[in-house]
């Protein structure tokens, strides 16, 4: 019965892990599978206190116990990179560079990254003054100097949220104008605290371990200039180039929007039977922690529906009876049945 299960996850971020956590609770044998790192693009938040129930962490402490949890329910791990899915049949046959695993459900929870702009510095001091979300990151630059780079809805918005906290707000558009609506737009540009540059491009972040100076270009003029931060103190870039979700090798396979992301129902249901999505790879007007974790726990349990249905089919008896005994063994191995208790 190896690379056979019940259901595969495919993504191990809080979405994969939460959706991971569910279905092994439920009794069902579990693989997630992991490209990069586990915990996905959350581990490279220092510091997350906006989580529920937990006042301070950080993204790979938090995610850890999210594996752990799942572990000890019978959830399997590996390492692997999806290639793609054959849809044939009611077992479906998950295709990786380390080989190939079945099972009749799936759950796609691979994430969707930040689009990076390649400016000097940037990798170096992600984390560690470059960010990529308001929301999550705007509190810890409170008191300081934010520069904002984009000129789209997100930029324009963002900008304005982030007045909340910066001393100073200065937006960089490299457009000779906002990309947005008028009205979006002239929030931004109307805020006190908020300074505006057009054509104008990051070029560097540099400092000392913390990000001390950027470089700029004015494009029009061909000119540079600089920013230094206070002497002993630090500022923040939140960068908003839109999002870049993880599914070029999807296509063909469940039904993805203009940008590339998961359409699914409510149930997070994709647009093929058995196949569900969660996390930021799916179409969403939040993505956070919370709502990852949200979406995996419905995938999950709407998941466990389709599969319990699936293997009332005849033909599937022997693959249901099989799967019955590898899972004894799976809770017996793992001391799962020691849990008890809901959430």
């Amino acid at each position: 019965m190896r690379g056979q299960y019940d259901v595969i996850v495919v993504g191990a971020g809080p979405a994969g892990l939460s959706a991971a956590l569910y279905a092994a609770r439920a009794k069902y044998r579990v693989l997630v599978l992991e490209k990069e790192k586990m915990g996905g693009q959350i581990t490279i938040t220092s510091e997350i206190v906006n989580y529920p129930g937990v006042e301070k962490t950080d993204g790979t402490e938090l995610t850890e116990q999210m594996r752990r949890q799942a572990e000890a329910f019978g959830a399997e791990f590996a390492m692997a990179e999806v290639t793609g899915i054959d849809l044939d049949g009611d077992i479906r046959t998950v295709k990786t560079d380390k080989g190939e695993y079945r099972a009749p459900g799936i759950v796609l929870a691979v994430g969707a990254n930040p689009r990076k702009l390649g400016f000097v510095g940037e990798r170096e001091y992600q984390g560690r003054g470059i960010a990529y979300c308001a929301t999550c990151d705007g509190e810890f630059f409170t008191g300081m100097d934010v520069f904002v780079i984009g000129g789209g809805f997100a930029a324009a918005e963002e900008a304005v949220f982030l007045t909340k906290y910066a001393k100073k707000v200065t937006i960089i558009v490299r457009e000779e104008d906002f990309t947005c609506a008028k009205a979006v737009a002239d929030k931004a540009k109307n805020h006190e605290k908020i300074e505006v540059h057009y054509e104008t491009e990051i070029v560097e972040a540099a400092g000392d371990g913390l990000l001390r100076r950027a470089r700029f270009k004015d494009n029009a003029s061909g000119g540079e200039w600089t920013y230094e931060a206070p002497e002993g103190t630090s500022f923040g870039i939140f960068v908003f180039a839109g999002y870049v979700p993880d599914t070029r090798w999807l296509e063909g396979f469940v039904e993805l929007d203009g940008q590339g992301y998961i359409i699914t129902d409510r149930n997070q249901k994709t647009s093929v039977d058995g196949i569900y999505a969660a996390g930021d790879v799916c179409v969403k007007n939040l993505r956070q922690v919370v709502t990852a974790v949200s979406d995996g726990a419905v995938a999950a349990t709407s998941l466990e529906r389709y599969v319990s249905e699936t293997y009332e089919k005849p033909e599937l008896a022997q693959w249901k009876a099989q799967m019955e005994e590898e899972r004894t063994k799976a809770v017996e191995n793992s001391g799962a049945s020691k849990h008890t208790g809901a959430a």
